[in-house]
């Protein structure tokens, strides 16, 4: 599919320039999801993406505070474009348990990218996601940064998917309890797949994860 071009809206508190606005700050953030997924976040140094990018360190400071920022901002970008793909899935389809398994599916199926950005390897940022974005808000100033609403897109998210699972069962008391498991629960038993498969059912080739959280929330639900 050709290149096409997604409005994604990023808190700009995350910012000290879009980066989205200039040619450089989209090859920080190009660049910034290789390295990341090549090297890890904690490897991970704006002098390390200067020698990359072939820019003064400097020049990438102008953009983000810190490398803190940066991952925050590519964690709000994802959920922006999970939100998208949610839309894009359920639109037109009338069933509310039919939405709910759409979304579901997009929640733990692969990360392909279908819908590419121009500069965005929604694929690489994916694996961020399921390997680094526990460090976003797994820190002592996530109170203070969720004031600020640096998690609203992942909020957003949750809440879209926990509004169907109201529409399949307006009695159920816990939606923000169940899509929230699901999502992290989606990220660990990916991770484990890829690393410590012992510890997951996952089978290569076969779409284990998203049969297992759909039978799951299916199940609930009844």
């Amino acid at each position: 599919m050709k290149n096409i071009q997604l409005h994604i809206e990023v808190n700009p508190d995350l910012y000290l320039k879009n980066p989205d606005s200039t040619d450089l700050g989209k090859k920080i953030i190009s660049n910034s999801v290789k390295l990341i997924n090549d090297i890890g976040f904690d490897n991970f140094t704006f002098k390390k993406l200067g020698i990359q990018i072939e820019s003064p360190e400097s020049s990438i400071y102008r953009y983000f505070e810190n490398k803190h920022a940066l991952l925050i901002y590519l964690v709000s970008w994802y959920w922006s474009w999970v939100e998208y793909l949610l839309v894009f899935s359920t639109v037109n389809i009338d069933s509310p348990s039919e939405k709910l398994n759409r979304s579901i599916k997009v929640l733990t199926g692969p990360t392909l990218e279908k819908y590419p950005t121009t500069y965005m390897n929604e694929e690489l940022l994916s694996q961020i996601i399921i390997t680094e974005s526990v460090k976003a808000y797994h820190t002592k100033n996530v109170d203070d940064e969720n004031k600020k609403g640096y998690f609203k897109t992942y909020k957003k998210v949750v809440q879209r998917v926990s509004d169907l699972v109201l529409e399949v069962n307006s009695g159920y008391k816990f939606p923000n309890m169940l899509v929230s498991t699901v999502i992290e629960g989606v990220h660990q038993q990916k991770y484990f797949a890829e690393h410590l498969p012992a510890l997951t059912d996952v089978t290569k080739g076969k779409d284990s994860i998203a049969k297992f959280y759909t039978n799951m929330v299916n199940t609930i639900m009844v």
